[in-house]
């Protein structure tokens, strides 16, 4: 089975075109993430599973143009493989372990999207195209962006971290756009501040190509971005956990460096500096 055949791709394109709410997206986000279970869960065990009320389940199969739920889960039962997948019995385990494999699973997800290279490529493109590249991320996406930001220096010409919001985010923005810049890269992730949210807005009316990594397809961020890349986020701890986005935006980097030709030239002249500096500690 292709990615573009697979439960997770029908639901995406199943949801797609529909304006929906935050408590709808919320929905549609747990029913991708486990794409091959829900043909065969009550509303009441999706509505569990996405942490919403049974008619908001119901209200959702309706906005998407079904009578009802029943009527929705026959429809994901003819696209959906004959059986659930198994998968591990983890009642017995604790919160953390219980934490540890749900991040697991966001990144065996993100493996299945990262089936179809294309979209990457072309954010690495144009990531390797963009002189300079600012790079956004902030509160809970800041060290995101800040990880990213500091790889992508050492070889990329001109990189310009944006982490800190206020009233000097936008200007920094024009003068990034002054510069030559035709693309930024937006780290975003839950709870998604406001602020954000108009940058990239902002960003999009001053020409500037917005390549975002954010927690869902469904995410605030994705109407004021031209690619988002989804990687989700872990809810199971009182602090979420962003394994995922953070392979994402090294596998972006890998991509980028694809597009850059003189990036392991770069590299090697970094490391022979930091050699002669006596930088690192063998």
């Amino acid at each position: 089975m292709s990615t573009t055949d697979s439960p997770a791709a029908r639901l995406q394109a199943l949801f797609e075109g529909h304006r929906l709410t935050p408590t709808q997206r919320r929905i549609a986000h747990s029913m991708v993430r486990r794409a091959a279970d829900v043909p065969f869960l009550s509303s009441v065990e999706l509505a569990e599973l996405a942490g919403v009320s049974q008619p908001s389940v119901t209200r959702f199969a309706v906005a998407l143009g079904f009578d009802g739920y029943p009527a929705l889960r026959r429809h994901l039962r003819e696209v959906a493989p004959a059986e659930p997948v198994a998968v591990a019995d983890t009642a017995s385990y604790n919160e953390y372990q219980q934490a540890v494999e749900a991040e697991i699973e966001n990144l065996r997800h993100l493996a299945e999207v990262l089936a179809d290279p294309a979209p990457v490529e072309r954010a690495g493109r144009l990531l390797a195209a963009s002189r300079p590249l600012p790079v956004l991320g902030l509160r809970a996406a800041a060290a995101q962006a800040h990880g990213f930001a500091y790889f992508a220096a050492k070889v990329h010409p001109d990189v310009r971290l944006l982490n800190e919001g206020g009233t000097m985010l936008h200007d920094r923005i024009d003068a990034a756009v002054t510069a030559g810049a035709g693309t930024l890269l937006c780290f975003a992730l839950p709870r998604h501040p406001r602020e954000v949210v108009e940058a990239l807005a902002y960003a999009k009316e001053a020409g500037l190509t917005v390549v975002t990594v954010a927690d869902s397809a469904f995410a605030p961020v994705a109407k004021v971005s031209d690619l988002l890349l989804p990687a989700a986020v872990g809810t199971g701890l009182a602090f979420d956990t962003a394994c995922a986005p953070m392979l994402l935006g090294r596998v972006l980097l890998e991509a980028m460096c694809d597009g850059l030709p003189g990036a392991q030239a770069r590299l090697e002249e970094f490391d022979a500096r930091a050699a002669a500096k006596g930088l690192f500690v063998e």
